[in-house]
């Protein structure tokens, strides 16, 4: 393939990525049937900082116009965590992994059919929760839980579709790109509300320009951290074949400081916002239950040391199942591989083991610095929820990656060219 050719296909990629992204933004304005927008509008201003507010930011405010994509991709995301943990613990998803190319389409059609199981019972409960708040839904009852179920089922797996189109023919992760433009599509609107806070008074000029000086320095240093490895030294010896020597090189295995991204985050998240969803949808009317589910609210000392540790938990809990130091250590042996000073082996597996718990505890610190401190200022100040740490890393996270790959083709297309006019030269 020569360069040009090369050049255009990276620019159809990007136009196809930007068309199929359109299309899920057009989707989250479709709104699932049988439902009165006024009282929607009533019900959603009070959700903001529920589950809902959660899943409207990642699903692109599809939530608070009640679209066919009101679940998002998170079905898919939680059926994906849910398989790859059964590889890391079941023997059956183990070997399934280990037959290659025809394992790995297996695990991808069990994560979709799992995805329809999540799906459909996360619509249900949606559309049991619609239906107990008065007059909501315009016709309640068995007729509207049907329509309302098919269609997010529909939606989810018609986005899932999406996301798999644009990791095979645009550039990037279709799902993590789909997380992201629902997020950017929603910063100008929290950006507006910001301002109008300023104007009327309720948000102080200076506030405005200190928040967003720390959202920039934010920025800076969740890009820092991303960026930033640890680099192992591994040797390889060196071989005679006839009168020739071959081998001798070293090379480096790069570590990331955050090898769990931002599911951490995300899990944390899900589960403390659960009581707070309960109480805004009336589900219970106990007032000990309402009375708990005040102390998981944002800028509560209890809302914020369980999502300290729950990010913690799940940062090392999500590392040690994707990441196997015992694995990297045979693998390095079967190439003939070791690093310097240390045994090959057994010995070589623990080395990196602590290497990466080392670099395990930086990164669910740095995490959860990242989230955290957003939540001090949204507890206490009405600054929109979009901003909160959560998305701040979903965005920058996912910018990187997709800048990354754009570079990656753009720089095998200019080596390409060099390696042919070498040869020419010649």
């Amino acid at each position: 393939m020569s360069a040009s050719s090369q050049t255009n296909d990276l620019k159809n990629r990007i136009i196809f990525t930007i068309f199929i992204l359109a299309v899920y933004r057009f989707g989250t304005f479709v709104p699932i049937p049988g439902i009165d927008p006024e009282q929607l509008q009533t019900m959603m201003s009070g959700n903001q900082k529920g589950l809902l507010g959660m899943f409207n930011v990642f699903s692109g405010g599809a939530v608070s116009r009640m679209a066919i994509f009101a679940l998002g991709i998170m079905p898919y995301i939680s059926s994906s965590i849910i398989v790859q943990l059964l590889t890391g613990v079941s023997d059956y998803f183990k070997n399934l992994k280990a037959q290659g190319e025809t394992g790995r389409a297996k695990i991808t059609q069990i994560t979709r059919y799992g995805t329809v199981i999540l799906a459909t019972i996360q619509g249900y409960g949606l559309s049991i929760g619609l239906q107990s708040s008065p007059d909501l839904v315009i016709n309640p009852g068995l007729f509207f839980t049907v329509t309302a179920v098919s269609t997010i089922v529909a939606g989810t797996m018609f986005l899932m579709w999406l996301g798999e189109q644009i990791t095979q023919r645009g550039i990037g992760n279709g799902i993590s790109l789909i997380i992201f433009a629902g997020i950017v599509a929603e910063i100008p609107r929290a950006l507006v509300t910001t301002f109008e806070l300023g104007r009327t008074g309720a948000v102080s000029t200076i506030m405005i320009i200190g928040i967003f000086v720390l959202l920039v320095a934010t920025i800076m240093f969740i890009v820092f951290m991303e960026r930033a490895l640890r680099k192992i030294l591994i040797n390889y010896p060196k071989r005679q074949m006839g009168n020739k020597m071959y081998g001798g090189e070293s090379s480096h295995l790069p570590l990331k400081i955050n090898q769990a991204g931002v599911i951490p985050a995300i899990f944390a998240s899900a589960l403390l916002l659960l009581p707070v969803t309960f109480s805004n949808f009336s589900f219970s009317d106990n007032d000990t239950f309402l009375n708990l589910s005040s102390y998981f609210t944002q800028g509560q000392p209890l809302y914020m040391l369980l999502y300290a540790s729950g990010i913690i938990f799940f940062t090392f809990f999500y590392t040690s199942i994707t990441f196997n130091p015992t694995e990297t250590a045979d693998n390095l042996r079967k190439y003939g591989g070791f690093v310097p000073g240390i045994r090959p082996g057994e010995n070589t597996a623990l080395y990196i083991d602590k290497i990466v718990t080392k670099l395990t505890t930086i990164g669910a610190l740095y995490l959860t610095i990242v989230c955290l401190m957003p939540e001090f200022l949204i507890a206490n100040y009405p600054i929109p929820f979009y901003l909160g740490g959560t998305s701040i890393l979903i965005v920058v996270v996912v910018a990187i990656d997709t800048v990354t790959q754009i570079q990656t083709r753009l720089m095998s297309s200019q080596y390409e060219q060099l390696v042919k006019k070498t040869k020419f030269g010649k």
